[in-house]
C-alpha cells in the first residue's frame, strides 16, 4: 500500500466514513492514477478536467458514477492532500432523477417464495420487512434482534447513526428455524469465515437469482427491496417523517422522492375529473 492511500484511508476513517465509501472512493482513486500512470500528488486541476471529459466522452459514464469519482477526488485533494486550489475545478454532474425500481406486494411475495435455503430467505424477508441497507443486513449482530421490544438495533448505519426498525412478526418463525439449525455466535449472517460476515456480493447475488427463477422483468436489487419498503409503507398512509427515522434518512428531502413513486391513489389524492358533478351528462355517439 502506498503511503498516499494509506493517508488517505487514515483520514476517511478518522471521518467516520462507511467501509463501502472507502473502498469505493480508493477504487476511483486508483483508477484515475492508472490513467496518467502518475500518483495524483503529482496531478493538477488540467489533469482532473481531462479526465473527466475522458469519462464523459469515451466511458460515457453517467451522472451517477461521474458524480461518485467527482466527490472521491474531492476527497482526496482537500481533504487528504490539502491542496491551495479550488474544489470547484472538480466538477459535480448534475444528477439524474430517476425513478426507483419498485415491486409490488404481489411480486415481493414470489420473489421470497422462490428462495432456495433458510438463510437466504431470512435475508431477503429482513430487507422486504425492515428497509435495510444491503450493508446494514450484513453487519447485523445476533444480540441486535429483540423480540422483546419486537426491533432490530441497526447499529451500522449510513453517517455512522444508529436506528431502530420494527421486527416483523411474520419473521419470527423463520428466524427461529435459521437461529436452532444455522446457531450464529456473533454476525447474524456469517460469511464464509465464521468471525467475518456475509459479503454484499453474495447477498445481492442470492437477491438477483430469485428475481430471475421468480421470472420478475424488473431489475432487482436489494436496494430495490428498500424502495418497495419505503413506498409500501407511504401507499398504505404511512406519514413521511415515521418512513423518514425507519429508513435512516438524513434529510427527509431524500424520503420525499418516493412520492413520486407511490400512485397518486394510493395516497389518497383524487382526480380533478372524479370531483365533478355526477349529474354531468355524458354525451352519446
Amino acid at each position: 500500500m502506498t503511503p498516499l492511500r494509506q493517508r488517505m484511508i487514515q483520514e476517511m476513517q478518522i471521518r467516520n466514513l462507511a467501509p463501502g465509501t472507502q473502498t469505493l472512493y480508493v477504487n476511483c482513486v486508483a483508477r484515475y492514477a492508472r490513467h496518467f500512470g502518475r500518483s495524483p500528488d503529482q496531478l493538477g486541476p488540467e489533469d482532473v478536467h481531462q479526465y473527466f471529459r475522458y469519462l464523459t466522452e469515451e466511458c460515457h459514464l453517467g451522472s451517477g458514477a461521474r458524480i461518485v469519482n467527482a466527490c472521491a477526488l474531492r476527497f482526496l485533494y482537500h481533504k487528504t492532500l490539502h491542496v491551495n486550489w479550488s474544489i470547484e475545478h472538480i466538477p459535480l454532474a448534475k444528477e439524474e432523477r430517476k425513478l426507483p425500481v419498485v415491486l409490488s406486494q404481489a411480486e415481493v411475495e414470489r420473489l421470497l417464495a422462490t428462495v432456495v435455503g433458510l438463510k437466504h430467505r431470512l435475508m431477503l424477508e429482513l430487507l422486504c420487512a425492515a428497509g435495510l441497507r444491503v450493508s446494514e443486513l450484513t453487519h447485523l449482530e445476533v444480540g441486535d434482534i429483540d423480540r422483546e421490544r419486537m426491533v432490530i438495533h441497526v447499529r451500522h448505519g449510513k453517517g455512522a447513526r444508529d436506528r431502530y426498525v420494527m421486527l416483523a412478526q411474520r419473521l419470527l418463525p423463520d428466524l427461529d428455524s435459521y437461529m436452532a439449525a444455522a446457531r450464529p455466535v456473533r454476525w447474524l449472517f456469517p460469511g464464509l469465515r465464521p468471525n467475518s460476515p456475509v459479503t454484499t456480493a453474495m447477498v445481492t447475488k442470492v437477491c438477483r437469482r430469485a428475481a430471475h427463477d421468480a421470472r420478475l422483468t424488473k431489475r432487482v436489487s436489494p436496494h430495490a427491496l428498500r424502495h418497495s419498503f419505503a413506498t409500501h409503507l407511504l401507499e398504505a398512509g404511512t406519514d413521511l417523517r415515521s418512513i423518514q427515522v425507519l429508513l435512516g434518512h438524513r434529510s427527509l428531502r431524500t424520503t420525499t422522492g418516493y412520492l413520486h413513486v407511490a400512485p397518486a391513489a394510493q395516497r389518497g389524492v383524487k382526480s380533478p375529473l372524479d370531483t365533478l358533478a355526477g349529474s354531468a351528462t355524458r354525451p352519446t355517439s
